[in-house]
């Protein structure tokens, strides 16, 4: 007796502690119990922390201990104590069942992850007891109270499943006696919703219980009563959208499409609540049309094909249809005045997907039935997409703005989508209604109406061909016609125009329709992004129809962009339009269109050069020469088969450019010196030093062998460049200079002249510390390995120190970001095939390949990034095939010192890596896999729930 007082006085004693903990500090408090929980006295703890005279916090804390104990560390548990451990959790939640909501449900959670544990050996019939045990009178506790606690316990139980830890084996186990159990479940969540005098709380935690049972993949026909039990619950205001969940739930379900007949009975009863939706409507309650919209779009939307398929039953699907045709109209503007009709998109696509994945007959068969339906839809869908009066407009927030331009993009999409179906005969359509709208001089018309219209076409035409379309030489006459009165219509209105740029490629003859009014436009700061776009469009497809527009175009264009209408991204996208334009002109007249368009900037230039650099001019600078980097972006006056990429080899021009220096390259030349100038003042500065590579990089991928005038000033310029302040972009520049020339005899002096100098220039960096340019580091790496791909020469110079470059390599596979360890890699499975033509590699990488292997294991055993072990698979690939020899030496030693490249592999397993690697020479994907899970074992993460998305 004696004893058992001192354990009592013990475990008070030892709570006390923890409560003490508690209140002292609660994140530490948290610490502490979580270290708790795995010591001996946890359950001591636990019980203790839940006794009556202890606030909701820390009983809280006690039941969240219990939960944790019993959830991760259930081995710890002995077999004979189960019993014990689940009659004092059911007393727990009776005392609480009164007490604490918060408290109450953490019991029933640790409860809930007991009888996971242990059934269906250990404790067969778990939800069955635990029915009995809360129907059963006695311990001084209410009936409606118990029936909560009850309802509590049932609803988390399938919850706690869902989110458990139980391996796979078990998981089935489970879920197949839970199942078994919803035998004890129903009946008591039927008796409990269909009794009048059941208060509104439990006819709620009714519902939610049955919410969470049917994520079980309760079968539909066993849980029909009580779906439509839910049915019945929906005029409740209170039960409402726990009924909603619950019905959606159910029939949302991937089993429930084999339940044809439940299926057939639950149209019906959706169909009734049409009622109850228009009242909602007009008594603008939203949820309640959200709610009842929810449940129609989910039959709809998750069992279109079952119900399609069901032809006898056809004018019942139909009027489902409708019904969610009615919520897709729903009154008002979204998202101010209704939130519903977004629900009801996705379903529109999915039953034109199944109606379209039938055979002929049956498709032609309900195509004559839902065709009409579709053009119904594409009604509603303007109408909704329509803008309301600029009163209203202008009275709505910009997040309101924003989430209605986002509806109309979905609108434009499904538009879009629905074309598929309906055809040409949709462009007819939308044009017959247009013509009546703007030739109807006896009624007048709502700019708003006139713009959703247009917006229709549009949306068609930006990812359509209608190039053969009937109908387009009528809208293109009808556009002057429209009273451009609105910013919004006026926007709609460039864009109509901008997705017909190659409709207009085809038929040049109607640019003179259409073209006046983009260059209107041009001169409205409210219009910038929609004008500027469209004639960028215009001069990119159209730009062999528009000489006879070319001067007349440069001249608005300079007009605004010396009056600064537009913003910088603006100004950038009409430099580039001006250069399509110009492409396309004989010689001289793009020459003194240059002249013109580019004087100002020159001026404007010269003089920024002789100011002292400050923020202001600064900006200035970067401006125009950005202006001019877009200019000689576009300004291509031969054809090419594609855009410059970095391939093996520069795309060929197709046909040959016209006699005589480029117009691009006079311009630079002119420039070159102002150019010079410029970067002798601002040289420290890496935004304006990219700026300039950058014109001379587009100017590099657009001309390709035509900027060869250029390449030895430039290339000495750079040198300067980068011996003085080396820069990223720099060397970013020099590696297109080497993608472009280096295999050229004429340009290769320059070339290998401006890269022994940037590499030399790039090895005393990492003499000094490269840690703090990353981005220097990342761009050198890319040089060399397109040196390597397009110019192994390089690598013979003497000039080279080849051994240098490589133990910057292995460095480099040591940094922290993913970007610069990717480029590296890539050099050396450039740089290795190289062993057998290119004696300096050969060289280096027999005397130093040992590093790399290290540098590689490294990085695989914990050192870098996983997203990087593809990368470090293909350098290992790279020295299997050509280095095998010196591999196997390599691996056999690098993995020999205990630890590396990790404590937590054994020398078996280091072993069985050595020998995989060594064994794939041919199947590059499979050394990719043998590395990611090499890595998974450095990281102890193999066999976790990590693992499993990797």
């Amino acid at each position: 007796m004696e004893r058992e007082r001192e354990e009592s006085r013990e475990k008070r004693k030892n709570a006390t502690g923890v409560e003490t903990q508690i209140r002292k500090n609660k994140n530490l408090a948290q610490k502490w119990l979580m270290q708790a929980q795995v010591s001996p006295q946890a359950w001591q703890f636990c019980w203790a922390l839940l006794s009556p005279d202890k606030v909701p916090e820390i009983q809280y804390f006690g039941a969240s201990a219990l939960h944790t104990k019993i959830s991760r560390y259930w081995s710890d548990i002995p077999t004979d104590q189960y019993e014990s451990l689940k009659t004092q959790l059911f007393s727990q939640i009776a005392c609480f069942s009164s007490g604490s909501k918060m408290v109450l449900t953490r019991l029933c959670v640790a409860l809930a992850s007991l009888a996971l544990n242990t059934m269906p050996e250990a404790w067969p019939g778990a939800v069955a007891e635990m029915v009995r045990v809360f129907q059963e009178e006695g311990g001084g506790v209410d009936g409606r109270a118990r029936c909560l606690a009850l309802l509590e316990l049932l609803t988390v139980l399938p919850e706690e499943f869902q989110t458990s830890r139980l391996p796979q084996y078990r998981k089935g186990q489970v879920r197949g006696a839970l199942g078994r159990e919803w035998g004890s479940v129903c009946p008591l969540l039927q008796q409990l919703l269909r009794r009048a005098d059941s208060p509104g709380a439990v006819k709620a935690r009714v519902l939610r219980c049955l919410s969470s049972w049917v994520l079980l993949d309760v079968p539909l026909s066993e849980s029909e009563g009580l779906v439509h039990d839910c049915f019945s619950a929906l005029p409740d205001p209170e039960l409402f959208d726990t009924a909603v969940e619950a019905i959606v739930n159910a029939i949302s379900q991937p089993d429930s499409q084999r339940y044809v007949n439940t299926l057939l009975k639950l149209v019906p009863q959706v169909l009734a609540l049409q009622d109850q939706l228009r009242e909602a409507v007009q008594s603008g309650d939203m949820e309640t049309c959200h709610g009842i919209c929810r449940i129609a779009v989910t039959l709809g939307e998750n069992h279109s094909r079952t119900l399609l398929e069901q032809v006898e039953h056809w004018q019942g699907f139909l009027a489902l249809v409708n019904m969610i045709m009615f919520c897709t109209g729903i009154p008002g503007h979204y998202p101010v005045n209704e939130t519903t009709s977004s629900l009801t998109l996705t379903f529109w696509y999915t039953l034109q997907d199944e109606i379209m994945s039938f055979e002929l007959d049956r498709q032609t068969v309900y195509l004559q039935v839902y065709r009409p339906v579709y053009f119904q839809l594409v009604d509603v869908l303007l109408h909704k997409a329509q803008f309301p009066s600029d009163q209203e407009y202008a009275s709505w927030s910009s997040d309101e703005k924003e989430q209605f331009r986002i509806y109309r993009v979905d609108i434009s999409d499904t538009l879009m989508y629905v074309y598929e179906m309906l055809g040409a005969e949709l462009l007819s359509n939308l044009y017959d209604k247009l013509g009546r709208l703007l030739t109807n001089t006896e009624q007048p018309t709502s700019w708003q109406h006139t713009e959703a219209l247009l917006y229709g076409f549009q949306s068609i035409a930006e990812t359509i061909d209608v190039n053969y379309s009937d109908v387009i030489p009528g809208l293109i006459g009808l556009i002057p016609r429209i009273n451009i009165n609105n910013v919004q219509l006026a926007d709609t209105v460039m864009f109509t125009i901008g997705a017909l740029a190659e409709w207009l490629a085809d038929h040049p003859v109607m640019l003179s329709s259409v073209l006046p009014l983009v260059l209107q436009a041009l001169g409205n700061p409210d219009l910038s992004v929609s004008s500027v776009s469209t004639l960028k469009k215009i001069c990119r497809e159209c730009k062999y129809d528009l000489p006879p527009y070319a001067t007349n175009i440069v001249a608005v264009s300079q007009e605004v962009l010396i009056k600064q209408i537009h913003k910088t991204s603006q100004c950038m996208w009409l430099m580039q339009a001006l250069g399509f334009l110009l492409s396309a002109l004989p010689v001289e007249d793009i020459l003194r269109n240059l002249h013109s368009l580019i004087t100002p900037y020159i001026q404007q230039l010269e003089k920024l050069a002789d100011e002292t650099p400050n923020p202001s001019n600064k900006l200035a600078i970067i401006h125009i020469l950005g202006l001019l980097s877009n200019l000689f972006t576009t300004l291509d006056i031969s054809k090419q088969d594609d855009e410059s990429g970095e391939g093996s080899a520069p795309p060929v021009k197709t046909t040959p450019p016209p006699p005589g220096p480029n117009p691009v390259v006079v311009v630079l030349q002119q420039v070159f010196a102002l150019i010079q100038t410029v970067l002798s003042k601002w040289l420290n500065d890496s935004q304006v030093v990219e700026a300039v590579c950058a014109i001379f990089e587009k100017s590099v991928k657009t001309l390709l062998h035509d900027f060869a005038p250029m390449v030895s000033q430039l290339s000495e310029m750079l040198g300067q460049m980068y011996s003085t302040i080396p820069q990223a972009s720099a060397l970013d520049l020099t590696r297109q200079m080497v993608h472009i020339f280096a295999s050229e005899t004429d340009h290769f002096p320059p070339i290998k002249a401006l890269f022994e100098l940037v590499t030399s220039v790039t090895l005393s960096i990492f003499q000094q510390g490269p840690r703090d340019h990353p981005d220097i580091v990342d761009s050198f790496m890319q040089l060399q390995a397109q040196a390597l791909k397009r110019k192994p020469d390089l690598f013979l110079s003497e000039s080279l120190d080849v051994k240098a470059v490589f133990h910057c390599g292995v460095l480099s596979l040591k940094f922290p970001e993913a970007p610069t360890v990717k480029s590296t890699c890539l050099f050396f499975t450039e740089l290795l095939p190289h062993c057998s033509d290119v004696p300096p590699v050969a060289r280096v990488v027999q005397e130093d390949g040992k590093l790399l292997v290290q540098a590689v294991l490294e990085g695989i055993g914990g050192g870098a990034s996983r997203s990087l072990m593809d990368q470090f698979a293909e350098v290992l690939f790279c020295l299997n095939k050509h280095c095998f020899a010196l591999l196997s030496v390599w691996l056999k030693e690098a993995l020999q010192p205990p630890g590396f490249p990790s404590s937590r592999v054994t020398a078996e397993q280091k072993d069985t890596f050595s020998q995989q690697i060594l064994r794939e020479r041919v199947n590059k994907r499979r050394v990719k896999d043998i590395v990611k899970e090499f890595t998974l074992v450095c990281r102890g993460l193999h066999g976790t729930e990590y693992a499993a998305e990797y």
